[in-house]
């Protein structure tokens, strides 16, 4: 938000009034016209308030028409006449005037894009912001916009705007890498940010901006080189993908194992969806789960989730700040311990039913892309 608009947000009277909102003046003069005339006519005539109006507007357009009223009009009529055409034309011409100006100047269109913007602020919450509308957030869109995601596309290129519109995409024009932007585009309202544009330094800006803005928020970035990565991963962000890299692997794993492959597919279209279960830090917020296995809890069997890995908190994480490797398929005698993060994978009532069974222990849940 720009400081300097914080002042005149304070001040109350006219001041702020005609600055705030430039074509007020003008139409307000306008109508003090139309209804002084009005007035003027039905004092010095006594004719009806349809019949006054309707003189004063056939007086300020110059029709010129013959009217029955001009005929029988007293001199008190005849002076409310002159002053109309002497002071009215030029309030006429001056609010007309106006009124282009603003048009010419754009003012209208900034108008409508704040209001627009105001009304993101109210609408968007739990989305996940996509800053990039290029090839790769193409693709990122077409898939959360799949999964029913509410999705908002943060883009500064116009015919990239355009596109995103005519697909059925929300979108908010704007530099991404300000902080008013994602401010605007509800950083501390969404579940995600996704930052795919084409610059390596575009996309750490984006980091760096929305983590000093929003320190809880999962953020995703994209990196061409194992360099950027590194940087992105320090700037804060929580995951970085390379399309070179994520491509390579893809097209290796379909030549070796293609089965998994068409599974992973699969699963992306289905219901499924896989959550990071984040337990709490506080023994005693565990209560009866501390210490318990999985066989004897029996989650997966009580909710219809599956518990894909386990990760222990790590001892040496404070320091280096590194995770212990995650324990794949945990088998039964697993036990649940504070600060462990459980990934489970099934439909969303299942999940539910899975946060609700670990309860107070439960710190945090994140949704991982399937």
């Amino acid at each position: 938000m720009n400081p300097l608009r914080r002042p005149g947000r304070r001040q109350r009277g006219p001041r702020v009034l005609f600055t705030r909102r430039p074509w007020a003046g003008p139409l307000l003069a306008l109508a003090l016209v139309v209804n002084a005339g009005a007035a003027g006519y039905r004092l010095t005539e006594g004719w009806d308030w349809g019949d006054c109006y309707w003189m004063v507007l056939i007086t300020l357009s110059t029709l010129g028409f013959s009217d029955p009223h001009t005929t029988v009009m007293h001199s008190g009529g005849r002076i409310v006449t002159a002053l109309l055409l002497v002071g009215g034309l030029v309030v006429v011409q001056q609010t007309i005037q106006k009124l282009l100006e603003l048009t010419n100047s754009g003012y209208f269109r900034r108008l409508r894009e704040r209001r627009y913007r105001q009304q993101l602020k109210r609408t968007m919450n739990q989305h996940v912001i996509l800053c990039g509308y290029g090839r790769i957030g193409r693709e990122i869109a077409e898939q959360l916009s799949g999964e029913g995601v509410q999705l908002l596309v943060v883009e500064n290129d116009a015919d990239r705007i355009d596109e995103a519109q005519q697909r059925g995409l929300t979108v908010l024009q704007g530099d991404a890498t300000l902080d008013e932007t994602l401010e605007e585009a509800g950083i501390h309202q969404c579940r995600a940010l996704v930052t795919a544009l084409p610059s390596n330094a575009a996309n750490l800006y984006v980091i760096l901006s929305a983590r000093g803005l929003a320190p809880r928020t999962r953020l995703i970035a994209r990196a061409d080189s194992e360099e950027a990565e590194g940087k992105l991963r320090l700037a804060g962000a929580d995951q970085v993908v390379s399309p070179y890299v994520a491509g390579g692997r893809t097209m290796a794993a379909t030549a070796l194992r293609p089965l998994a492959v068409n599974f992973m597919d699969l699963l992306a279209g289905s219901d499924c969806e896989v959550e990071e279960f984040q337990l709490s830090d506080d023994p005693q917020q565990l209560g009866a789960l501390n210490g318990a296995s999985l066989a004897e809890l029996q989650l997966g069997r009580r909710s219809g989730a599956l518990v894909l890995a386990v990760r222990n908190p790590a001892a040496s994480q404070l320091t280096t700040g590194e995770l212990e490797p995650l324990l794949a398929n945990p088998g039964g005698d697993v036990r649940l311990s504070p600060g462990q993060l459980l990934v489970v994978m099934g439909s969303k009532q299942q999940l539910q039913r899975f946060g609700d069974l670990l309860g107070s222990a439960l710190a945090g849940v994140k949704t991982m892309p399937a």
